[in-house]
């Protein structure tokens, strides 16, 4: 009896070792290409090489950029791809690195127009938090998220006005900028 039982349990395990096998195999088979890469673009720092304590460039990001205004503000930098929500007294509530599309609004002050919980975007994936300020050439532009967390890089063959967020980035974004909200986009 004891030979049979132990048969038994040697076939449940190599089962059990085959099952978890192919499952593992339709995993990868049916993750994104882009599992693992940075979701958001780097630039190289102009001052590469160059030795910095770790907290100046935080300290140095953290600042809301000169002529952006004063009061409770959105403020987006074109040439940072970065974002401050800027509350009551100058105080940054939060500061976050955006993808932007491939239409950039002019440089200037504008308010928020309208807000969308969810919808697809221009892109065909789905966005929330769509918070619009302007359009640029027709093609309306503002902060969003994608539902499924991704920051890609544009197609830069389409018009897309859509300034992608983090998920938890567009949902303080949501919080803050209400209709009629100052937007202040800089340089």
């Amino acid at each position: 009896m004891a030979r049979s039982s132990s048969g038994f349990v040697a076939g449940l395990t190599v089962a059990a070792v085959v099952a978890v096998g192919f499952l593992a195999y339709q995993a990868s088979a049916n993750a994104p290409d882009t599992l693992g890469e940075p979701r958001t673009k780097v630039k190289p720092s102009p001052t590469a090489g160059a030795q910095k304590s770790p907290g100046a460039k935080k300290k140095r990001m953290a600042a809301v950029p000169e002529g952006s205004g004063t009061g409770e503000r959105v403020v987006y930098s074109l040439g940072n791809d970065r974002v401050w929500l800027v509350g009551a007294g100058e105080k940054v509530r939060r500061t976050f690195e955006v993808m932007p599309g491939t239409v950039d609004p002019a440089p200037g002050k504008y308010t928020v127009t309208s807000r969308t919980a969810a919808v697809p975007g221009s892109d065909g994936v789905p966005i929330e938090h769509v918070v619009l300020f302007t359009t640029a050439g027709g093609v309306p532009v503002g902060f969003s998220a994608a539902v499924d967390g991704s920051t890609p890089v544009p197609d830069a063959a389409k018009k897309l006005g859509g300034i992608r967020e983090a998920r938890a980035d567009g949902s303080a974004m949501w919080e803050f900028a209400g209709v009629g909200r100052p937007v202040v986009v800089v340089r």
